[in-house]
Formats: C-alpha cells, sequence, structure tokens
C-alpha cells in the first residue's frame, strides 16, 4: 500500500494525529500502568520492548489497511493522552473503534469526545458500515462509551484469551462532536 499520509482529526478538545518519536516515553508509561492493561489482550501491563514493538505496529498498521489508530493529545495542553482509532489487525473478528487512555485522563470524557470523531471518520471517510468495539464485561466504563455512542452489545468472543462482547455501532444518526477532519499535519 505504501506510505499513508494520517489525517489529523479535530474535536473540541483533542488532537487525534500520527504518532510521534517523543510520544514513545508516556506511551510506555500508560502502556505499564496495571489498571491500563487489565482489560487490553491478555491483561497485564506492557514492558518498555512491548509498548515500542505495539507502538511500532499501530504506525505499521496505518500503512497495511489505510488506517489506523491516532495518538491523542489533549488540545489545551499538549500532552499525550492515549490512542483512539480504527483497528482491525490479522484476526481481529470485526473492524473496530478502539480507545484506550491514560488514568489521569479518565472521568473527563475524553474517550468519548475521541470515539465519537474516529466512528465519524470510519463512516464518512472510509464508509464502514460494520464498526464494532470489543469490550470485556467487566469494563464498565469501556461500554458506557460505546453505549453512549449508539453501540448494542452482540456476540460474545473468546478475545486474546479472554471472554469479550462484541458491541456493534447502529446506523443511527452519526454521533457528535463533529471533527474536523483537515489531512494537515
Amino acid at each position: 500500500m505504501g506510505r499513508v499520509q494520517i489525517p489529523q482529526l479535530t474535536t473540541e478538545r483533542l488532537l487525534l494525529r500520527h504518532f510521534r518519536p517523543e510520544d514513545f516515553d508516556a506511551y510506555a508509561a500508560m502502556m505499564a500502568a496495571p489498571e491500563v492493561g487489565r482489560f487490553l489482550m491478555d491483561g497485564r501491563p506492557l514492558s518498555r520492548v512491548e509498548a515500542w514493538r505495539q507502538m511500532a505496529m499501530f504506525i505499521g498498521h496505518w500503512d497495511l489497511r489505510g488506517y489506523g489508530l491516532w495518538a491523542v493529545e489533549e488540545r489545551e495542553t499538549g500532552r499525550f493522552i492515549g490512542r483512539i482509532g480504527c483497528l482491525e489487525p490479522e484476526g481481529f473478528p470485526a473492524f473496530e473503534i478502539a480507545y484506550t487512555l491514560t488514568p489521569s485522563a479518565w472521568g473527563h470524557g475524553y474517550a468519548r469526545e475521541g470515539a465519537a470523531a474516529a466512528l465519524r471518520y470510519a463512516r464518512e471517510v472510509l464508509g464502514r458500515t460494520r464498526i464494532a468495539s470489543i469490550i470485556r464485561p467487566a469494563n464498565v466504563a469501556s461500554i458506557r462509551v460505546a453505549q453512549s455512542l449508539g453501540a448494542i452489545a452482540g456476540e460474545a468472543v473468546e478475545f486474546f484469551g479472554a471472554s469479550s462482547t462484541v458491541y456493534w455501532y447502529t446506523l443511527r444518526t452519526t454521533p457528535t462532536p463533529e471533527p474536523d477532519t483537515r489531512t494537515d499535519s
């Protein structure tokens, strides 16, 4: 597919942009937090080496699929606070809207705001109609975000060795807020 120009999405409070080398320390710290890792993959925090590999995979996902996860930056401060976007690596059961934020960014509505922008992008730019989030039953906060964007619980799947539920986004009105989908870097 070649080098993809990664678009930026701007919401009221967030900038969804490409990952940069200077994001790595904050990304590794986020992924090392037990409360972050508990509902992801095999449920454990990542080492720095594993976080590096994962971040590199997310960057490569853009070239291989033409879409991917964005680094999430707080517009007001420029602080890296997580990752949000469209994900479907080989072996995933669905095209997914995925969102993971650092604990200090929890409880501010950022996950919903960023996921709404990613969902709009998936529908309007990528033309996707079958869109899901794959969530473990105990991850109540992520379930709330998905449901607030119109997702309904679907089938149970085994995902990274854990029982999870596929939450399918309905085709009701596209969620707000509306992102600025300019491709300037």
